[in-house]
């Protein structure tokens, strides 16, 4: 395999303004910072027919009161994307510290005073049919766009339970953030929406509950907050582990372990979590009312500290931003 190279980072002669459109935002695409819209691939790229790519979404959040955005654990984004490149046989050259830099740099040629969301992308680029892993070129780009809340905590969401299995670690392994595994979420995110729900939740091929389309799962029962094993096919979360030193941090008992499907019946407060869907409250689970159908407290108290924290506002979690924009 090729390992990805980096060219060395140079500055922008403009920054761009906020709501830079597609004609004028910045890419990081062959190891160089181009136009977004020169950032294309052929239609015969390997990953592009098999899927043979991984990804993830980093936040980025911004600040009006102290004029800053700030970007969410960039660090622990690309140290896990490497590990997605292990399983997936991609030579991603740069380090974990490195691509923290190129994004940082991204996100100031794209100047966004605003929400962002960051998609990096590594995946095997040979123009070539045939599906394996082994002996193809690697490619790597990242590319950002202004992007806001889509799930209001106030207002909670309705799940339905997917006749769609979680893909098992011996067919495609969930902990990975692999391009071609999420077909499995798009097929449970469009039955549910299609049946009238928000949002779906999948269960492993025993019965047991594994996480959302897209999301990590958090359940309330007496007090405490239960969540499934990473050995139940979910993605190991970033903002899953957040979610957990936040209730260490604020003395709320956890419990890591399976979860019946007819425990989210009978659960007092449930949610979503991830770092597209944040805190994401469900107040529904197949019709049956979770609690009392509002956003319970455990979840309200999470969710404070979490987007608190996420802006800036929490010092306890300093660690978890970087600040973008020079000062």
């Amino acid at each position: 395999m090729t390992p990805v190279v980096v060219k060395e980072l140079t500055r922008p002669e403009t920054p761009l303004r906020r709501g830079a459109a597609s004609e004028t935002a910045w890419a990081f695409f062959n190891g160089e910072f181009v136009p977004l819209r020169d950032a294309k691939v052929s239609v015969m790229t390997h990953a592009l027919n098999y899927g043979t790519g991984v990804f993830e979404g980093i936040r980025a959040y911004w600040n009006k009161e102290k004029g800053q955005l700030y970007a969410l654990h960039l660090i622990e984004h690309y140290r896990r994307i490497h590990k997605s490149c292990k399983v997936m046989r991609l030579d991603l050259e740069p380090s974990p510290e490195r691509l923290v830099e190129i994004t940082l740099e991204l996100l100031r040629r794209n100047d966004f005073r605003e929400d962002a969301y960051v998609r990096p992308l590594v995946y095997k680029s040979d123009e070539i049919i045939g599906v394996r892993l082994h002996d193809l070129h690697t490619a790597f780009t990242i590319f950002a766009v202004p992007f806001g809340t889509y799930i209001e905590i106030d207002r909670g969401i309705s799940c339905g339970v997917s006749s769609w299995r979680r893909v098992d670690d011996n067919a495609i392994p969930a902990r990975s953030k692999i391009t071609g595994s999420y077909v499995n979420a798009a097929l449970a995110k469009t039955e549910a929406q299609e049946a009238g729900f928000d949002e779906a939740i999948v269960l492993t091929n025993d019965g047991h509950v594994s996480e959302g389309s897209a999301e990590n799962l958090f359940m309330v029962r007496n007090g405490t907050l239960i969540t499934p094993p990473v050995t139940d096919n979910i993605l190991e979360g970033i903002v899953r582990q957040s979610v957990m030193r936040i209730a260490a941090d604020q003395n709320v008992p956890l419990e890591v372990r399976s979860i019946d499907r007819t425990e989210l019946y009978i659960a007092d407060e449930l949610f979503l979590c991830g770092t597209g869907a944040q805190l994401a409250p469900v107040t529904s689970v197949d019709h049956r009312v979770v609690g009392d159908s509002t956003v319970g407290p455990i979840t309200r108290q999470l969710s404070a500290i979490y987007f608190a924290a996420v802006h800036g506002n929490d010092e306890r979690y300093s660690e978890w931003v970087t600040p973008v924009h020079k000062t």
